[in-house]
Formats: structure tokens, C-alpha cells, sequence
């Protein structure tokens, strides 16, 4: 399937810099909500929620958040995990996420997040969807056999 032929029935992998941009505006949000149109069955990692309220509060200190503005992201958030399917931890994801800072170099929360969507598709990546603002992420779930949205 073509990026330009995006299936409104498939599901997606949404990275947390996604969720993120989908709650409160960021430079990536006018594209998060094309893309959450054209793959609205999300699925997210456990530890999305814990990593999008962190990025709200630094948001909201560095002053680039209201505080009406980070009450509408924490509703929106709310709303979202209501909706999508989350990948739980697991002693398989952890196997998983070991394994990825020496292959692409990744970070701990980034092995974490690429390996919940490595157990979403029981490992068999086969150019599904993979939502995701943060460049070497991105990268790492290309080369792990994703298509990613908007290309790295």
C-alpha cells in the first residue's frame, strides 16, 4: 500500500510525540489529526499516558502551555486512552525492548515504545502503520519494518 493510499480501516502504532500533538498544539498537530483521520484504531503503549503527562508538564513550566490549555490536553488525553488499545508490559515486550538500543541505538522509553508495537503485530511489522514525530524513533521503527507517518 502507498503512503498516499492510507486505509481508514487499519489500525496504527501511535508513538507518545503523536499522542502529544494530538492533545495539545504543537508544530506537528495540524498532521497528527490527518493522520488520526486516516487511522483512527489506535494502539499505544502502556507507559503513553505516564510519558504525555510528562511532556505537558514541561510544557506548562517552560510556559508554552495555559493552564487552560493543559486542562483541555489532560481531558484530551483522557478521551484518547479511552478509545485506543494499549499494549500492556509484559516479559516479552521488556525481551523485546533490551534488544533495541544496541540494534538502532534507541533510548530506554523509545526501545519501550517500539517494542510495544513490535507485541501489537506479534513481531511482524509487514509496513503497518507507526505514527511518530520523533526523528530517530521514527528511524529505528522504519528499519524495524514499519511504515512510518510522516516518513523520518
Amino acid at each position: 500500500m502507498s503512503k498516499d493510499k492510507m486505509q481508514t480501516n487499519l489500525a496504527a502504532f501511535w508513538d507518545t510525540s503523536a499522542i502529544v500533538a494530538l492533545c495539545a498544539y504543537q508544530p506537528t498537530t495540524l498532521a497528527a489529526h490527518h493522520f488520526a483521520r486516516m487511522y483512527p484504531k489506535m494502539r499505544a503503549w502502556w507507559g503513553a499516558t505516564v510519558e504525555a503527562r510528562s511532556a505537558f508538564a514541561r510544557l506548562w513550566q517552560e510556559k508554552e502551555l495555559t493552564d487552560r490549555e493543559l486542562h483541555y490536553a489532560l481531558n484530551q488525553l483522557k478521551t484518547l486512552r479511552q478509545s485506543w488499545a494499549e499494549i500492556a508490559p509484559g516479559e516479552r515486550l521488556r525481551e523485546i525492548a533490551e534488544t533495541l538500543p544496541d540494534k538502532y541505538g534507541l533510548r530506554a522509553m523509545d526501545a519501550f515504545q517500539l517494542a510495544a508495537a513490535l507485541v501489537w503485530c506479534k513481531e511482524k511489522p509487514r509496513k503497518r502503520p507507526f505514527i511518530c514525530f520523533d526523528i530517530r524513533l521514527a528511524e529505528a521503527a522504519e528499519k524495524a519494518g514499519f511504515t512510518v507517518y510522516p516518513e523520518p
